[in-house]
């Protein structure tokens, strides 16, 4: 079963930066595509931004377009998400995920890692 670790997390001032990363046991067919989401408290769970290994494409939620960037380090198996000029309502806790492409749901999920920022 293929597991997702994310870590990076932690708290920062408003325009702070943060770097999280993921990193998958394997790489398999099921990783091909990685999202990166979060949950703010009292809020529905939001996608922030997603990474396919083929052709590294990239899609990103509108309000953090500009801000945050994901990359990805293929000998690691791991993905990044570089969160710049942070501001407090990016406040949540962040997950990555994992699926086969966009054809298919998120099926493979991390633990989470709480961003707090500070205004």
């Amino acid at each position: 079963q293929v597991q997702l670790v994310e870590s990076g997390g932690g708290l920062v001032e408003a325009g702070g930066s943060l770097r999280l990363s993921c990193t998958a046991s394997e790489r398999t067919l099921r990783t091909e595509n990685m999202g990166w989401f979060r949950r703010a408290p009292g809020k529905e769970r939001e996608f922030v931004g997603s990474f396919s290994w083929s052709g590294r494409s990239t899609l990103y939620l509108d309000s953090v377009k500009g801000r945050f960037t994901i990359s990805g380090d293929v000998a690691k198996n791991t993905v990044y998400l570089q969160m710049n000029n942070l501001k407090p309502e990016d406040t949540a806790v962040y997950y990555c995920a994992a699926r086969v492409n966009w054809r298919h749901e998120y099926d493979i999920w991390g633990q989470g890692t709480q961003v707090t920022v500070s205004s």
